[in-house]
């Protein structure tokens, strides 16, 4: 009777075992309780001060949406940031180190950086991860038949270029007071930079102006040659198509010359903080468009500054950051990421979601004005409607002017050219599908 185990040891094993095994599908379940987000962002390098701006905001929205409302339909939201220094081929290695995080894989790669965009669009159709390219990237893939995983939403670069001479038109009287005038491309020469320049080209023929195109070579921290033609051009307005320290310097440069700053008119990745305090004065009067808009004054804001900062949870060292543009742009980042997440959870429930099934949120996304008062983000964005043909949406810009101390809204909403852009997107876009030997979904059979 020697091998015989005692009752109670065996009975003892037996609930060991069983509490083990439920502590261990507990901690499986919450673990499938979190939708993972891989964050490829840029906190160091020559375009760190835009980088660390946007990431914080997006990643503040995210705490507040776990803080306050317990995640997205009870599943919390989790993120892993990788450094890319605005770099292609890092943008690349990101991308592949966070796509197979998470219980479902990453759900959605967002690179902020339209060189890592164009480096990425045949994996994310293989791996089925959507990829959203808020306000830069390659305007085409906003013709979702052919471009089913890219996101260029809010507006486009090719949008915002005819704003701007719209936004111009007006200051000069009328759209057709530019016949005659010479317009200025400064441009950071880059993906990023040429992305203007078919769609500047065919409004300069449009409405009769001539185009000046200078690129300036990254991190544009050098443009004596640039000025001293623009000294020599006498143009009637210079179109600032810059980033990182290539804006500061540019503002310092037009000052030095004695170029009027008010006859600038900045891309929005040259439209923020960071691009008009180095440059002091010599920024005043200078405008820029916006896909979204400065100040803390919104309660989206004020609801993160109440559930994130007041428990010393906020992203920002510099706390008054929060509400800065490049901040807001990252805000505007989590809004949209996380209603495409209650989207996709209305069709498929409220788990975590695979890459394929966020693309069906971002397909569906709606978020309109009642919407966003919702959201606390009335006139903080403009209102988002996806469709299967159309990963645009609005593709409306709005443009501040920079005071010498702050951001003032000088504009409504602008509508875009639409006629114009959408034209040019579906023969790119078409053009893109038969060198790829692509067929194009039949959005009207998908409904």
């Amino acid at each position: 009777m020697k091998n015989v185990i005692p009752l109670k040891k065996t009975l003892a094993a037996a609930v060991f075992s069983v509490a083990a095994l439920s502590a261990a599908v507990g901690d499986a379940f919450a673990q499938a309780k979190e939708q993972f987000i891989g964050l490829p962002s840029y906190r160091v390098g020559a375009y760190a001060a835009g980088g660390s701006g946007l990431y914080g905001g997006w990643i503040d929205y995210m705490a507040m949406i776990n803080e306050r409302d317990g995640g997205v339909g009870g599943v919390k939201l989790t993120w892993e940031e990788c450094e890319t220094e605005y770099n292609n081929a890092r943008g690349v290695e990101c991308y592949e180190r966070l796509k197979k995080k998470g219980s479902t894989g990453n759900s959605v790669f967002q690179p902020v950086s339209t060189g890592i965009t164009y480096s990425l669009l045949d994996k994310v159709v293989a791996d089925k991860i959507p990829m959203v390219t808020i306000g830069y990237g390659r305007t085409d893939a906003a013709d979702g038949r052919v471009f089913p995983w890219v996101f260029p939403m809010i507006t486009t670069y090719w949008s915002q270029a005819t704003t701007m001479v719209k936004y111009i038109g007006a200051k000069e009287g009328g759209i057709d007071k530019l016949k005659g005038k010479k317009i200025v491309y400064l441009y950071h020469d880059s993906a990023f930079g040429k992305e203007g320049l078919t769609v500047l080209e065919k409004q300069a023929q449009k409405y009769g102006f001539s185009l000046v195109l200078l690129p300036v070579a990254h991190p544009g921290n050098e443009q004596q040659s640039q000025w001293l033609r623009i000294r020599q051009e006498k143009p009637d307005w210079v179109i600032l198509w810059g980033w990182g320290v290539m804006n500061p310097t540019a503002l310092k440069a037009a000052a030095k010359t004695g170029y009027p700053r008010e006859k600038m008119v900045g891309v929005w990745w040259a439209g923020a903080e960071e691009d008009t305090v180095p440059a002091g004065d010599a920024a005043k009067g200078f405008t820029a468009a916006g896909f979204s808009v400065a100040g803390p004054n919104y309660p989206v804001i004020k609801a993160i500054q109440d559930n994130v900062y007041k428990k010393n949870k906020g992203n920002m060292e510099d706390k008054t950051r929060v509400g800065s543009v490049n901040y807001n742009r990252g805000v505007v980042h989590g809004i949209i990421t996380v209603e495409a997440i209650r989207t996709a959870q209305a069709k498929f429930g409220k788990k975590p979601l695979s890459g394929d099934e966020m693309r069906w949120g971002f397909e569906h996304l709606d978020i309109d004005a009642k919407r966003l008062k919702d959201l606390g983000a009335e006139g903080f964005m403009p209102n988002l409607k996806i469709t299967c043909a159309d990963h645009e949406g609005s593709g409306l810009v709005k443009y501040q002017q920079w005071d010498g101390k702050q951001w003032k809204i000088v504009s409504d909403w602008i509508e875009p050219d639409r006629e114009m852009v959408r034209g040019m997107i579906e023969e790119s876009a078409a053009k893109y599908a038969k060198e790829k030997g692509i067929t194009p979904r039949d959005c009207a059979k998908e409904g």
